[in-house]
């Protein structure tokens, strides 16, 4: 099931905190700051911002901008449950993976393609993993 957020617009101090959780999340991922941009929908401004600024700055992000921080923390979350080591917690969105939806590509390729269905496609596939476990 797909994260669910509020339908209510978010703070910018809460789009600053998603916004770097998100970012830290995609730097462990060893995404390029391309690829971050276009996972998140973000401009390469915003994210120079977020990644240099001490607490001094805020943004606000569109709902979509905040359904794909979201999407990037919850994979993060699936992968956390599924692996117990950090290599594979941290890699495997840049393993090529062979089940039919990936067909041999990195979910992070996928992701990093820059439309919505993408990501959240990837998330399905990821999220299911946990099921698999029980």
């Amino acid at each position: 099931m797909p994260p669910v957020l509020p339908t209510e617009a978010f703070t910018k101090g809460q789009c600053v905190t998603g916004l770097r959780a998100a970012l830290r999340t995609l730097d462990k991922w060893k995404t390029s700051s391309e690829q971050a941009c276009r996972i998140l929908r973000i401009s390469r401004s915003t994210y120079t911002r977020a990644k240099q600024s001490d607490g001094e700055w805020s943004v606000g992000l569109d709902m979509d901008q905040m359904q794909r921080v979201s999407f990037v923390l919850n994979i993060h979350a699936a992968l956390r449950t599924v692996f117990d080591n950090p290599d594979n917690v941290y890699g495997f969105p840049s393993m090529a993976n062979h089940n039919d939806f990936f067909n041999g590509r990195k979910p992070l390729d996928i992701m990093a393609q820059g439309d919505f269905i993408s990501l959240y496609e990837t998330f399905r596939r990821i999220d299911a993993l946990r099921g698999a476990q029980w």
